[in-house]
């Protein structure tokens, strides 16, 4: 019996990534808790693991008494000296509980406890192991698909999560079994169903990741990456500059006919991105970031105000529809913009 306890352990601990001293120390506390049922309320018992030698043991405690009060935890010093002339008042005698005694042990009680420390360690591993992927991009595969209401369960390869509709992009329409890129935006630890992850396909740091991802220059530190805005599905900015002033920041992030940003595009459903450069300068980067604009001139305050001057035909372009190009390039550089014609 004790072989086959010790097998089922080792496959537990692998299969489940649970350490086997935390397993030892949840089945001590399991097989304690039996016992204390069984034993009319008595816990001094001892818990001897020997994996080695595939043993297990259970030890009763009495303590060594002048007078038994209580026959369930003491033992008359006589009889403890019969055992062992060296027992004295106040010593530990042990007893071990044989197998037929286990059957007797109330196994329900012993068997919920392993069950939820399994389970707490493997939210516990869970969590740790979204920890590490926060604030990054997973390939997850649909698991299943809300009809009533588009959110998503994604099997994320450590467990399942959710993707409301709210964090999917307005042309995100995905099928049972279909591939998803999403950000780990926060991980929450503790939850009682296991830790609380947000993933998204909205968060900027969706964008940022892709281009980490798909720009060698990027994801070497020849290019940085200053500053993200997004309005999600319909158009990003994202400001870049160079170390290597022999390596152009917008020409590596937009590649040979557009070659690179074509795959990011590709995964955020055409969402349109703005590759501006950044500058240290408030004039030049606020120009920058009007783009598709052409701005005539930039007037700064000093109170991280800018008055932008463009062309009437540009007016419109430079706002933008809903006054989009304005807020993105305001998010972006962090500045209030007020745009004139000239």
């Amino acid at each position: 019996m004790n072989s086959e306890f010790y097998k089922e352990l080792d496959l537990l601990a692998r299969e489940k990534g649970i350490p086997k001293d935390y397993l030892f120390e949840k089945i001590e506390a399991a097989l304690t808790s039996a016992f204390k049922k069984e034993l009319n309320g008595n816990t001094n018992v001892r818990i001897e693991f020997k994996p080695q030698k595939k043993d297990l043991k259970v030890f009763q405690q009495k303590t060594a008494v002048a007078e038994v009060e209580n026959p369930d935890t003491e033992i008359l010093l006589e009889d403890a000296q019969k055992i062992n002339r060296r027992y004295k008042l106040g010593s530990i005698v042990e007893f071990e509980l044989k197998p037929e005694r286990f059957r007797r042990l109330s196994a329900q009680a012993g068997k919920q406890v392993i069950i939820q420390a399994i389970r707490e360690a493997e939210r516990s591993n869970m969590a740790r192991a979204y920890e590490e992927k926060k604030e990054n991009i997973i390939t997850a595969i649909v698991y299943k698909v809300d009809d009533q209401n588009g959110d998503l369960v994604l099997d994320t390869g450590t467990g399942r999560a959710k993707l409301p509709r709210s964090e999917q992009l307005p042309d995100d329409h995905f099928q049972v079994g279909d591939r998803v890129k999403v950000f780990v935006s926060e991980v929450k630890s503790g939850e009682e169903r296991g830790p609380l992850v947000t993933l998204s396909r909205v968060h900027p740091g969706l964008i940022k990741r892709l281009f980490e991802m798909e720009i060698p220059e990027i994801a070497d530190g020849v290019v940085i990456i200053k500053g993200i805005s997004r309005d999600p599905g319909s158009r990003s900015k994202i400001a870049v500059m160079s170390r290597d002033e022999n390596v152009d920041p917008i020409g590596a992030c937009i590649g040979n006919r557009g070659a690179r940003i074509a795959t990011i595009l590709e995964e955020i459903g055409g969402e349109k991105i703005d590759v501006v450069r950044y500058s240290e300068r408030p004039e030049e980067y606020v120009a920058a970031a009007l783009s598709p604009a052409t701005v005539l001139g930039v007037t700064y305050d000093g109170e991280r105000t800018c008055t932008v001057k463009v062309a009437p035909d540009q007016l419109s372009l430079a706002i933008g529809k809903e006054g989009q190009n304005a807020k993105l390039a305001a998010k972006l550089t962090g500045m209030r913009i007020d745009i004139k014609a000239s």
